[in-house]
């Protein structure tokens, strides 16, 4: 699936007012810079827009970014600094467009996209990023924002809309592959208790589409995806017979773990080939054969 347009980005916002303290040469430059990049940027990038070397570059990120003309994302990257804000020195750019800069190709998802769809009221202080290549260390600080990045194969980045964060065209997972990609990695949900609340909403709200779910599972192509989903949708009563057996026919064998996180014991459902290890969950229902 391709990326789907949210809405229409925002007027272009060029430079204009006061360039107090920067010489010609560097005001042209500055204006330059911005109207270059609506994102993050480092020196081989700016060296390009300029046209001067890189050392000469670096010295004058660095100086833009010490009189507050340029706010340093983290080392080696630079984002222009809006000519209105009130503190330059604190000021901090979308923790979105940071995300869709550094950790492309990629988008946002897990409990991040659960938030953005409304699909739970419960708030989480972690960007949660799936990127298309590897980034090391998978947990970073960057501008006070704490970030969360899972690495996904980049043939996986499907069933993602596309929504404007100031300028910046960000990716996030749809309501359906937010689904998918939780049931796959329970973690990425905030655990499999919160994981069975989300899909209540999914499947009672205004997201629900059956269709979509089984699609965007088959060509994840992970049978677990399918035993979680099927369990538990079967287990809240949340979609017909003609769902559960379509779950039903794509699990693969071998038994799996409700919670891949959670202890190796508790009862298996062998109807799902399923380790029920999370005892919130496990009300003792009857095994299906």
């Amino acid at each position: 699936m391709t990326s789907q347009t949210e809405n229409s980005p925002p007027p272009v916002y060029h430079l204009a007012g006061s360039f107090a303290g920067l010489t010609g040469r560097g005001r042209r430059q500055l204006v330059m810079l911005n109207r270059a990049f609506d994102g993050p940027f480092d020196a081989t990038q700016a060296a390009s827009v300029l046209g001067i070397d890189l050392a000469r570059v670096r010295r004058l990120l660095a100086a833009l970014a010490k009189s507050g003309w340029l706010a340093r994302v983290r080392k080696g990257w630079y984002i222009g600094v809006p000519l209105d804000a009130s503190e330059p020195g604190e000021w901090r750019e979308d923790p979105w467009v940071v995300a869709a800069t550094l950790f492309s190709p990629g988008y946002i998802g897990g409990w991040t996209a659960i938030e953005h769809w409304g699909l739970s009221d419960q708030i989480f202080n972690v960007v949660y990023v799936f990127a298309g290549r590897k980034v090391a260390p998978t947990r970073q600080t960057i501008q006070g924002t704490d970030y969360l990045i899972r690495t996904v194969h980049e043939r996986t980045l499907f069933g993602t809309r596309r929504v404007w964060r100031q300028r910046v065209a960000v990716n996030v997972s749809d309501p359906h592959r937010t689904l998918i990609d939780i049931l796959d990695v329970p973690a990425a949900g905030g655990g499999v208790l919160h994981v069975s609340e989300v899909l209540r909403e999914y499947f009672e709200g205004e997201y629900g589409d059956i269709v979509r779910l089984l699609e965007y599972g088959d060509r994840l192509g992970k049978g677990t995806v399918f035993k979680r989903l099927g369990y538990l949708t079967e287990r809240a009563g949340l979609a017909g017979p003609d769902f559960v057996e379509a779950c039903r026919s794509r699990i693969t064998k071998g038994v799996s773990r409700l919670d891949p996180d959670g202890p190796p014991s508790g009862r298996i459902v062998s109807r799902w080939s399923l380790r029920i290890n999370v005892q919130r969950l496990d009300s003792g229902e009857r095994d299906g054969a």
